[in-house]
């Protein structure tokens, strides 16, 4: 059987080893991170949300070790740890000095939500370049061929610039998954960073209650 016309993908990546090596790593990179990513930030708004709708009523009536009790028995997510950290600090400490430790647990956390999506951003901006340059690099060898066969016409170079092609749409493949997740984890940051502000000022609301009870 003549398998001379079946496109051998495997052939054709070793072929253009010199760059669709380097974007096979990538993808392997790629599907890392997402896994990740999806799994430690699964469930974060809503935990926050409940979390929040938990502990305030307790703080509004000052019971700070309450309070704590109820955050301290949620499941471990960044709303628990901020939370913990405003409600142990709150005795002494005037709420604008409060707020600026929200503020900087916040950023704390969502820093930490969006951890290596950078990683993704570089691979959707670098991999259909890696896979042009392979390409190139194909086409060159391609009418290199020609030069020294001495022969021209489209028959001669068509078969080089196949396996050439392969490296700019394994190159967008990579590229275009990348993307598309990249922003959608960086939309999911965004709702956790808006969910974790909300959750703050509303405890600090608890809290300046709390005060006022204390205070009666």
């Amino acid at each position: 059987m003549d398998n001379t016309n079946t496109l051998d993908l495997v052939a054709l990546i070793r072929q253009g080893a010199i760059s669709t090596y380097p974007l096979l790593v990538c993808s392997v990179v790629l599907l890392g991170i997402v896994l990740e990513r999806a799994w430690s930030l699964r469930g974060i708004v809503r935990s926050t949300a409940r979390l929040t709708r938990d502990v305030v009523p307790v703080l509004a009536h000052g019971d700070w070790q309450g309070a704590l009790e109820v955050v301290r028995k949620h499941r471990a997510c960044p709303a628990r740890r901020v939370f913990a950290d405003l409600i142990e600090k709150e005795r002494g400490m005037p709420l604008p000095e409060l707020e600026r430790v929200a503020t900087e647990r916040n950023f704390e956390e969502v820093q930490g939500a969006g951890s290596n999506l950078w990683v993704l951003g570089t691979i959707g901006s670098a991999a259909p370049f890696i896979g042009l340059f392979g390409t190139v690099l194909g086409i060159i060898r391609a009418f290199h061929a020609i030069a020294l066969a001495g022969t021209g016409g489209f028959a001669v170079v068509a078969s080089g610039i196949s396996e050439a092609l392969i490296a700019t749409a394994l190159g967008l493949a990579v590229g275009i998954v990348a993307v598309v997740f990249f922003n959608y984890f960086q939309s999911r940051v965004e709702r956790i960073d808006a969910a974790l502000r909300i959750g703050s000022s509303r405890v600090l609301e608890a809290l300046t209650a709390g005060r006022r009870v204390h205070g009666a």
